[in-house]
């Protein structure tokens, strides 16, 4: 971790919470929002948020499933997200939340009016603002917590330590 955290704190809130307190709990508000109010299906916010995981390379969010009424993304999901392009796991909605997420994250000055077109033609205005807000959130918030040693540290609640945070520290 790049932070010193008191050994009788959570890393998590303590960085989000006490060093920064005008801003992490703001910060941890919106992360929380997008998770308790989108409107987004279930495939498709998680194949944006797992594509910006990957991209950032954040261990918990890779570990991560989002859970919406006891349903989770199937086993397989993350390793159909390695070939989004072409797998036939995906619905054209899905394709394109990782695409934008994808892009959003890479290569946001080529956002063309032809992938707005496929956007606009599957998506309706304020989805691609909420999916929008969402990459954002997943971005920003999840290359802060890789970039300062705290992808490993995140508790996952009412289970402990990410796995990736155990297996990052065995190694």
């Amino acid at each position: 971790m790049i932070v010193d955290v008191p050994e009788d704190k959570d890393p998590i809130a303590y960085v989000w919470g006490e060093m920064v307190p005008g801003i992490g709990p703001a910060a941890a508000g919106f992360s929380l929002a997008v998770y308790a109010h989108t409107t987004l299906g279930l495939r498709e916010f998680e194949a944006a948020r797992l594509r910006i995981a990957q991209l950032n390379g954040c261990a918990f969010c890779l570990d991560w499933r989002t859970e919406r009424d006891g349903e989770k993304v199937e086993d397989g999901f993350l390793d159909a997200l390695a070939e989004w392009r072409t797998t036939d796991a995906f619905d054209e909605r899905t394709r394109l939340a990782t695409e934008y997420a994808e892009r959003y994250a890479l290569d946001h000055h080529g956002l063309d009016e032809e992938f707005w077109a496929r956007m606009t033609g599957r998506y309706s205005q304020a989805e691609i603002v909420e999916l929008s807000m969402c990459i954002g959130s997943w971005w920003a918030f999840g290359r802060l917590n890789r970039v300062l040693g705290l992808d490993t540290a995140c508790v996952l609640p009412g289970a402990g330590r990410s796995p990736a945070g155990e297996r990052r520290r065995d190694k």
